[in-house]
């Protein structure tokens, strides 16, 4: 892959802002789900390669398809398609960093990214993570995504012993309900399996620092591995307070974006539990930065899952290509059509619980154009 122009040239680039609405929705610290949005990215090659990406939503999804319609496209049409740094650095310096959008601008150039990215593996003919210098391997995977939420215990236990049953060896419950009701259930799913599993908790952003001082010393004799998000990205003071309190790690990330605001997050020694959306925080570019800098701290990265099967298989083809990969987070949501019919399925579990990288070229997803011809954008929140 050189810089000559070797058919390469990025000749389009096109947004596909799309919704489905969800029927039994789960309630989570954010509210009820009502419907799953996501923008899937597509980018063609002047000798008709085609590389996928996916965007995360942030909650309007037909702004983020419109900026990358508009003015990404403008800013990239015609670079080089496997210049991914220089393509990275040109969006930033002319529409993030001066009077850009913000996190919307850093939402949309991951989902160019990873279209980059895949089109990159598929020109030489290789998976993504051998392309990143990885190699593959099992990768631990645990249950999330829009699951296990604010439900009674029973059912709590209900749910989590079908995904038990599954092959999953650790599940996420989600707090920001009541300290009580949160403690409540993790007891029950305790009681319920004992230390057949490993346990995290999300809090969504729920909680304030009282909440955390009260539930520490339970998380810590439940064993539970980390406390997620339990406030707000930017309440960094909150973060430092309670990392203070001890017993459990804070996780934090899928709404920190790009390397500036990760080199904050480290250096203050908060959160030591990494977890950036690479649909959010700048794409596999960034991600690797991040990852390269969370190493000279012994951190891991525990990539968070956005919606769709191309964000599943960049996270899997990253943490099999850096040398502190934690966590997969599999989506195990009931309803997700994103990841049961929009995109084909790169995150099957093996017996031990783990998943493997895609084989194939790039990303190795195949994506259904009808899919997104039949599933326009639904205006409106995602949770209420």
């Amino acid at each position: 892959m050189s810089n000559r122009d070797d058919g390469l040239k990025i000749v389009q680039v096109e947004a596909f802002p799309t919704s489905f609405p969800v029927r039994q929705g789960v309630t989570l610290g954010i509210g009820r789900a009502v419907k799953r949005d996501c923008v899937i990215v597509k980018v063609t090659t002047e000798n008709g390669l085609i590389g996928w990406g996916e965007a995360h939503h942030g909650r309007c999804p037909g702004a983020i398809g419109q900026l990358i319609n508009t003015t990404l496209r403008q800013l990239v049409t015609g670079m080089n398609a496997c210049d991914v740094v220089g393509v990275w650095a040109r969006i930033y310096s002319r529409q993030l960093a001066s009077h850009g959008m913000g996190t919307a601008a850093a939402l949309a150039m991951s989902g160019l990214d990873l279209a980059l990215w895949d089109i990159r593996g598929k020109a030489v003919g290789w998976p993504l993570y051998k392309l990143l210098g990885g190699a593959s391997k099992a990768i631990p995977a645990y249950a999330g995504g829009i699951s296990l939420g604010f439900q009674s215990p029973q059912e709590l236990v209900e749910e989590a012993r079908g995904l038990v049953e599954q092959g999953y060896r650790t599940v996420k419950l989600r707090f920001g309900d009541s300290v009580g009701r949160d403690l409540e259930r993790l007891a029950a799913i305790r009681a319920a399996f004992g230390d057949e599993i490993g346990i995290m908790v999300d809090a969504n952003v729920g909680y304030r620092v009282e909440d955390v001082r009260q539930v520490m010393p339970a998380l810590a004799a439940q064993g539970v591995l980390w406390l997620e998000e339990p406030f707000p990205p930017q309440d960094y003071r909150s973060y430092q307070t309670a990392h203070g309190f001890g017993g459990i790690a804070l996780a934090a990330g899928e709404n920190h974006y790009t390397r500036f605001e990760f080199n904050r997050v480290i250096e203050e020694k908060s959160i030591t539990i990494l977890q950036p959306d690479l649909s959010k925080t700048g794409g596999i570019t960034e991600a690797l930065r991040i990852a390269a800098m969370a190493s000279a701290y012994k951190l891991s990265i525990n990539p968070h899952t956005s919606a769709s099967g191309i964000n599943m298989a960049a996270s899997i083809h990253l943490l099999a290509s850096i040398e502190n990969g934690g966590y997969f987070e599999a989506d195990v949501a009931k309803e997700n059509l994103f990841r049961d019919q929009l995109t084909s399925r790169p995150d099957l579990l093996d017996e031990d619980g783990c998943v493997r990288p895609p084989e194939a070229p790039g990303l190795g997803v195949e994506v259904d154009e009808d899919f997104l011809r039949s599933h326009p954008v639904i205006d409106g929140p995602a949770y209420v």
